[in-house]
């Protein structure tokens, strides 16, 4: 009994110092990282580009892997809207005179996160 109780103490360890390996100072940065988390978690296993981990009044946020900002123009592309240009971290993006801009920040080396406004929809 005490073996099997310090072999789950072990794993627990050993999982926790992943994750802190793995996002270090980002799992603070977001305020509760555990959507976030289960997101990216869906996303290895899924073999989608990206996943969404909230919504809010004036947004969806989405997760993507951190290859490049393709992920976002495809996803925008898909809906109707055509790239403009990137401003710093945002990407500008034009349909039917109107415009919208998408905002994207890292979250780890690894991850990026993005909000698309709701209006998009």
């Amino acid at each position: 009994m005490k073996r099997f109780l310090f072999v789950i103490v072990g794993l627990f360890i050993l999982m926790a110092g992943f994750l802190g390996l793995r996002f270090g100072s980002a799992l603070t940065q977001e305020g509760n990282p555990i959507p976030i988390l289960i997101s990216i978690a869906k996303l290895e296993t899924s073999g989608h580009d990206f996943e969404m981990f909230s919504s809010n009044d004036n947004s969806y946020r989405y997760v993507s892997e951190n290859k490049s900002s393709d992920v976002v123009k495809k996803f925008m592309s898909e809906k109707g809207w055509e790239f403009k240009e990137q401003m710093g971290s945002g990407l500008v993006f034009e349909k039917d005179q109107k415009v919208t801009i998408v905002g994207t920040r890292l979250f780890s080396k690894h991850y990026f996160l993005w909000d698309v406004p709701i209006e998009i929809f």
